[in-house]
């Protein structure tokens, strides 16, 4: 089958590219990147307006499924997955069974496969059971899929594991994804800790506690030689952490989310659980530093920390409801509005959503190379739209972003030269 997009911009930063370029797909691969490309045989997508670029890729996202199916499962998250724009997602471990075993990772690719709309990487525990006691078998994590690591949801405490957790995966080539949080230091708090807490009567989360832990990781990196991704960095400590550690060439990477480069601890005020993440909405400063982050490189990655939870889970007290928000249909247009506030070019932006994540966890997708796997995302940038929580594809509409104006949205999502979505048919 032949795929002809025709008359867009063409936008691929792995490969520098931004130009009026049309692109010819066949048997699932990019098989040509041209001006007036013609095939006699095609489907053609006419792209006129719009953005093609490579098939946006989130390296953090919670399926929930197996053991959490109430709140999203494998057809649900990658349906919303794709309606965003994202042909690629790495699901974490959290699940029930937790993901520390190669009969875990296979039932999720082998679901997945069924499934059929984004790809899914399934991303192993570090520790069986999540319990931070004993390392996982990475080497059959590796082999059944796996594409890293992580105890996501909760930190590997003990400093010692973590070096042999790293040495382990290194002998894998396994990135290690590390949750930052010191929980000693996190000490029962809701919220980030500052003046809105104190305000408000919650208990706070200090910044330090995830300054500590980055900085803990990062030297361990340094250490063992391992690749490390720091997720869901939220504090300007961090940032300067994960920045200097780069300049002295450890391998580490590092990701930000929508919410966390978009809202700050205001979002609080009214007690509202939408606005409770793990780790926390930060201070203005903080989100300030996040963005130089995003500007200057030193995070590469945008992703969603995709975190579905049923009504009943945060139609709670505050301080009991669950953390996190779902992120996989508001990243786009969230992520090109630091275009239109001149933090990032377009070509930045794009690539903190392709080929940065892509490079993170070393996965074969992120670029329009000839012969790459035909994943493509088509961008109507000037889409304005309202979000309406209810109308998410996610099962869970736990977002802070309902009721907002936005601009941009995927239009047409490919994933190996198949159309999985398009907007005119929702």
């Amino acid at each position: 089958m032949k795929i002809l997009i025709k008359g867009g911009r063409l936008i691929d930063p792995a490969n520098s590219i931004d130009d009026q370029l049309d692109v010819l797909i066949e048997n699932g691969c990019v098989a040509a990147v041209g001006t007036n490309l013609d095939s006699d045989n095609a489907q053609v997508l006419d792209a006129t307006n719009r953005l093609v670029v490579p098939g946006l890729i989130d390296v953090h996202v919670h399926l929930r499924e197996p053991g959490y199916e109430y709140k999203e499962d494998i057809q649900s998250g990658t349906r919303a997955a794709v309606a965003g724009g994202f042909t690629s997602v790495a699901c974490m471990p959290n699940t029930d069974p937790v993901n520390d075993n190669k009969t875990v990772t296979s039932y999720i690719c082998q679901k997945a496969a069924e499934v059929g709309l984004a790809t899914v990487f399934p991303v192993g525990a570090i520790t069986k059971g999540l319990k931070g006691e004993s390392l996982s078998e990475m080497g059959q994590l590796r082999e059944a899929g796996c594409v890293a690591v992580t105890d996501d949801g909760r930190p590997v405490d003990d400093g010692e594991i973590m070096r042999r957790a790293m040495e382990y995966a290194r002998s894998f080539d396994l990135p290690v994804i590390s949750h930052a949080e010191d929980l000693a230091i996190v000490g029962g708090g809701v919220m980030n800790d500052g003046f809105v807490a104190t305000e408000l009567g919650l208990k706070g989360i200090p910044w330090v506690a995830e300054d500590a832990m980055v900085a803990r990781d990062v030297m361990l990196a340094e250490f063992t030689g391992a690749r490390l991704h720091v997720a869901h960095v939220s504090t300007r400590g961090a940032v300067e952490i994960i920045r200097a550690a780069q300049k002295r060439g450890v391998a580490v990477t590092a990701e930000v989310t929508p919410h966390h480069f978009t809202l700050t601890e205001e979002a609080v005020r009214g007690y509202d659980t939408n606005a409770k993440m793990n780790p926390p909405l930060r201070s203005a400063d903080d989100v300030a530093a996040i963005r130089q982050g995003l500007a200057d490189g030193t995070i590469g990655v945008i992703a969603t920390d995709h975190a579905p939870h049923h009504r009943d889970e945060k139609n709670v007290e505050f301080n009991i409801a669950m953390n996190g928000i779902v992120g996989l249909e508001t990243a786009l247009p969230l992520t090109l509005r630091l275009v239109e506030e001149g933090v990032l070019s377009l070509s930045e932006a794009i690539a903190r959503l392709t080929c940065g994540p892509a490079q993170a966890l070393n996965l074969s997708r992120g670029s329009l190379t000839v012969g790459s796997i035909a994943d493509v995302t088509v961008i109507d940038p000037e889409c304005a739209w309202k979000l309406e929580a209810e109308e998410l594809l996610s099962k869970s509409k736990n977002t802070p972003f309902d009721g907002w104006s936005l601009k941009g949205k995927a239009t047409n999502t490919l994933v190996r030269g198949k159309i999985v979505y398009n907007s005119d048919e929702v």
